[in-house]
């Protein structure tokens, strides 16, 4: 079962039960190191990395993929090359329920092999071989596909026929 709330989604087993955790000091305590991550991350690109890799990972918060993907760009944008690559790689794979896009992938993975990151090449090879079948799929859906059903709405006879009262030709 998926439980969302206004700190992010899990998943969950439906036998699983909740528990107020605003009690518990050592969430108190977590809570105020993600907090002061925060504070930081706002003006410097390696803490909102570290933070958009905790979100990813759950690691001293909820798993949340939308909070990682929002604190990895703002790294990303601020020149950290981890991030960026990080982030071509969430583009490229797909990242919870966001599908993968392979052109964000090889704008995110450009800049980081740009910088000499040998795993990007890597990543960058494979993104824009996704951009090209991702393109060979859009043509087939705007050039070829009305062609190729074309040949089917006009290009092939029937084998029967209707005459009066009954079906001939079978």
């Amino acid at each position: 079962m998926r439980i969302c709330d206004d700190q992010g989604c899990s998943d969950r087993p439906k036998n699983q039960q909740t528990f107020d955790t605003s009690s518990n000091a050592s969430n108190v305590d977590q809570d105020a190191r993600i907090n002061a991550l925060k504070q930081k991350a706002e003006h410097d690109p390696r803490a909102a990395y570290d933070l958009g890799l905790r979100y990813f990972r759950g690691d001293g918060t909820r798993q949340d993929s939308y909070q990682a993907l929002v604190w990895m760009r703002k790294a990303a944008e601020g020149g950290d090359l981890q991030a960026q690559k990080a982030l071509g790689s969430f583009y490229l794979f797909g990242l919870e329920e966001m599908g993968a896009d392979p052109r964000e992938a090889e704008k995110w993975l450009l800049m980081a092999a740009g910088r000499g990151d040998q795993e990007s090449k890597t990543l960058l090879a494979q993104a824009r071989a996704a951009k090209q079948s991702d393109e060979d799929y859009y043509r087939w859906q705007t050039e070829w596909r009305p062609v190729y059903y074309g040949y089917w709405n006009a290009g092939y006879a029937y084998h029967g026929y209707w005459r009066e009262r009954a079906w001939y030709g079978y």
